[in-house]
């Protein structure tokens, strides 16, 4: 079987965004490291410097974006790909 196309890198970024914030403490983690409030999320969500952090965030976690590639059956590999796909890369 193929395995399902990888989502352009802002909506992979927006779904790693909502995969931290299924579980309270990876959001925390994120929001402590990154600085931003939880309301500025909502906000800054479209921004793709943004959403290039929230993928660097993910990528500088190791578990993290193993569950995450786990869960949206993903490789690590396009992961990384994607991330070349956002600004600061």
């Amino acid at each position: 079987m193929t395995p399902p196309p990888t989502p352009s890198a802002e909506v992979l970024a927006l779904e790693i965004l909502e995969f931290l914030a299924e579980s309270q403490a990876p959001l925390d983690r994120f929001v402590a490291e990154s600085g931003i409030t939880i309301g500025e999320l909502r906000t800054r969500a479209s921004a793709p410097e943004f959403l290039a952090a929230v993928m660097d965030f993910l990528l500088n976690h190791e578990d993290l974006a193993r569950e995450f590639c786990t869960t949206r059956s993903l490789s690590a590999e396009a992961l990384h790909r994607a991330r070349r796909g956002l600004p600061g890369a």
